[in-house]
Parts: structure tokens; C-alpha cells; sequence
């Protein structure tokens, strides 16, 4: 069978800000339903720039243009309709990458590395911003060139050195822009990969694509524990744009121990999982012959792997 061949296409990630806190303040239902009037509101705005939903992640939608002219101006469009739509009530916000480049179309996916640098482009964005890399402004026309200014320096996995990274101008207010600070440096952290996460046989991944792990005795736990000091839902792991976050529920604690071998015991509160370490729920490491997950990041990228 012949490799599949990468056309030049856009690539668009255009994520709702803000949706875990919706999903605490409203429950489920209602959150879900306010999700869902965004993300059908952006796909309806795909095909008037030819352009087309790949699918959605959770509170996410990925969608591929023809080029780098036509996802910017969508990109701008989508920012304007969430300016005036008001679901429930409530006013949101998105936040936007997107980046031009070889992409391989597979099925109802599509791969490569312009699909891993638009995705890391949209985590970096904030709200209300476009974020585009130099090698995507280079390909504009004169119009959305000309809107775009220069804001952070990173390091893409698709290159060896730092690329710039703009932001395309759509407000029609720029006299209240933040201004940039030309004196400092102001470099976006890189993507320094995925977390793997080990119970004895067991490897779990969180990344962009598999966002929340669940840790407890509960049947649906990703990683199950039966020990009877582990609560039913113990404790959460979540990504949160490229860094990870562990979240105790727990009656009993769950206590992290670091690389310098210092113990943590986080009790009803979260914490970054910083490097590699160990995960024990419910127990500290002088209980020996216990369950222990261990944790570490994964160089492949935080995207793709």
C-alpha cells in the first residue's frame, strides 16, 4: 500500500475558554448544552472560507482550510460571532491557533506536524487572541499580514531554533491593545511532551488528545486501586493547556512524592505534576508492599504521538 501524501493545507484549533468551571458552576447538562450551541456555531461558519470540521475534542473543534488566507479570515469571523452570541445567557470566549503547512488528510483525521504546531499554537493562546507562527504570516496576503504584530518567540517541534509567533489583529478597538514591552523576553514554554503514568502493567497517557484520567476503587476508574483507604473517586489528573494537574476528592488524601524524594500529602486541593514522581492515593511511602503509580513525561510531543 502506498504512504499517504501531505498537501498544503491550514490547520485550526479554536478552543472554548473556561469550559471546566462552566461544567462546576452549571453540571453537566446545562454546560454540555452551552458547548454545544458554541461548537455549532463555529462549524456553521466554516464552509462561507471553504473550509471544514475535522471533529471535535471535548470543548474543541479542529478544522482544515485550503490555506492560510481563508483560516485566518474564519478565525476572525469566529471570534466576532462569539462576541455577540449570548447561550444561556453567558458570554464566551474561545481562543485560537492555526498553522499552515504539509498535512496528511487519513480518513475522517488528519496528521503531521502542522496539525501538532496548531494545536500547541491555540493552548498558548489567550482569550479572544489568534496566534499564527512567522512561517504562517509569511504566507498571508497583504490584508491579514499587515493586521498581524509579533508577540512571544517558541520553540516548535517542527524546528531546531525559536520562530516568532504573531497574533492577528481583529478588534476593530486596537487603541486599548496591550502594548508590547520591548525589553524583555518573551518566550511561550515549548511542548515538553506528554505524561505516562504506570500501575504496574497498566500505562495510561494524558495528552491534547486524552485530556483526564480518574485514580480510585470505582469500577470506572482509568487506574484502579482496591485498597480500602482509596475513595471510590480518588483523585483526577487533567490537562490544562501543556502543563498537568492532579486533583485529590478523597476522604483520605493522596500523597505525591517529587524526584528529590520529598512527600507531599494534598489533601482536597490540586497541584502541577511537575518532572517524574510517584502517585500513592490514600497512603504515604513508609506504607510499603501498596499499589504505587508512577509518573514521568514523555519527550514525544504533547499532540501527537
Amino acid at each position: 500500500m502506498p504512504n499517504p501524501e501531505a498537501d498544503d493545507l491550514a490547520v485550526l484549533f479554536a478552543d472554548i475558554v473556561d469550559s471546566t468551571a462552566l461544567y462546576r458552576r452549571l453540571g453537566d447538562i446545562e454546560a454540555l448544552r452551552i458547548i454545544n450551541a458554541c461548537l455549532d456555531s463555529l462549524e456553521q461558519i466554516l464552509p462561507r472560507h471553504h473550509g471544514r470540521a475535522v471533529k471535535t475534542i471535548g470543548d474543541a473543534i479542529m478544522c482544515l482550510f485550503a490555506d492560510a488566507d481563508s483560516a485566518v479570515t474564519a478565525a476572525i469571523e469566529m471570534h466576532r460571532v462569539m462576541a455577540s452570541l449570548r447561550p444561556g445567557g453567558l458570554v464566551m470566549k474561545i481562543r485560537i491557533g492555526l498553522h499552515s503547512g504539509p498535512v496528511v488528510v487519513g480518513g475522517d483525521d488528519v496528521y503531521g506536524d502542522t496539525v501538532n504546531v496548531a494545536a500547541y499554537l491555540a493552548d498558548a493562546a489567550s482569550a479572544d487572541q489568534i496566534l499564527i507562527a512567522q512561517s504562517t504570516r509569511d504566507q498571508l496576503g497583504a490584508v491579514h499580514a499587515g493586521a498581524t504584530r509579533t508577540v512571544f518567540e517558541a520553540m516548535l517541534k517542527t524546528s531546531l531554533s525559536k520562530t516568532s509567533v504573531c497574533e492577528v489583529q481583529w478588534r476593530d478597538d486596537l487603541i486599548h491593545r496591550t502594548q508590547i514591552n520591548p525589553h524583555i523576553h518573551r518566550t511561550i514554554p515549548e511542548d515538553s511532551g506528554s505524561l505516562v503514568l504506570e500501575l504496574g502493567p497498566d500505562v495510561r497517557r494524558l495528552d491534547h488528545w486524552h485530556p483526564i484520567l480518574t485514580i480510585g476503587r470505582e469500577a470506572g476508574c482509568e487506574l484502579l486501586v482496591t485498597d480500602a483507604v482509596v475513595s471510590r473517586r480518588h483523585a483526577t489528573i487533567r490537562v490544562e493547556r501543556m502543563q498537568f494537574f492532579i486533583v485529590d476528592h478523597s476522604v483520605n488524601g493522596t500523597f505525591i512524592t517529587r524526584s528529590d524524594g520529598a512527600e507531599i500529602h494534598l489533601m482536597r486541593r490540586e497541584m502541577m505534576l511537575e518532572g517524574e514522581g510517584e502517585i500513592r492515593p490514600g497512603y504515604s511511602k513508609a506504607a510499603e508492599g501498596r499499589p504505587t503509580i508512577v509518573f514521568r513525561r514523555d519527550r514525544r510531543s504533547h499532540y501527537r504521538v
